[in-house]
């Protein structure tokens, strides 16, 4: 049964290349919706009991044998604990491999002077600065692209492409952990994995 926004005991609405961080408790369920369509949410969870356990794209992805995840998906951590799963998904599928901008990705693909735009592992950063804990760029490891598009083709090659989700489709974890939740709602203007237009998310949480 599809759970009431009424009945969420947190909302917020993260504005177009925005950051968020959030605990969610075990139990608890998370959604994040896809406000106006083809966003790119890029997420990264932490074990809040240590914080040296953290999703893991490896782990996650041998665990089920496939790149993309949906419903029914484990987030595996990096000592091989599930973190979360996915419960619910009216988007169908979300990446793992495309990572996050950087100053110097950006930089890489598309000219160099795009090396001043806002990125999201700097959004990651400014994230977990306002959480005030112990953790810098060294901790930034592999994270999860929501409502993100990158096609693998049959010779093994990827790239970023024009998104698969829509106004109003949302993705939806339950924690089996009490885990730290930090999203960049990504700024890229660069490539299509938001239509060139960033917009807003909104992240619920529910007992």
């Amino acid at each position: 049964m599809s759970l009431d926004s009424k009945n969420a005991i947190y909302k917020k609405v993260v504005l177009a290349g925005d950051y968020w961080s959030h605990e969610i408790k075990k139990g608890q369920s998370f959604r994040i919706v896809d406000c106006k369509g083809n966003q790119a949410a890029d997420t990264m969870f932490y074990a809040l009991d240590n914080l040296q356990e953290r999703y893991s794209a490896q782990d996650t992805i041998n665990h089920q044998k496939n790149v993309y995840l949906t419903k029914g998906s484990e987030i595996i951590s990096n000592r091989g604990n599930v973190l979360l799963t996915i419960t619910d998904d009216t988007c169908g599928r979300h990446d793992t491999l495309g990572g996050a901008c950087s100053a110097e990705s950006n930089s890489v693909r598309y000219d160099l002077d795009k090396i001043h735009m806002h990125n999201c592992r700097d959004s990651f950063m400014a994230a977990l600065r306002e959480y005030d804990i112990e953790l810098g760029k060294k901790d930034l490891n592999s994270n999860i692209n929501f409502f993100m598009n990158v096609p693998i083709s049959p010779d093994g090659k990827s790239t970023f492409s024009d998104g698969v989700s829509a106004a109003g489709k949302y993705v939806e974890l339950k924690a089996h952990v009490d885990v730290l939740c930090i999203i960049s709602n990504c700024p890229q203007l660069n490539n299509p994995c938001n239509a060139y237009n960033p917009t807003p998310i909104e992240v619920l949480i529910w007992d």
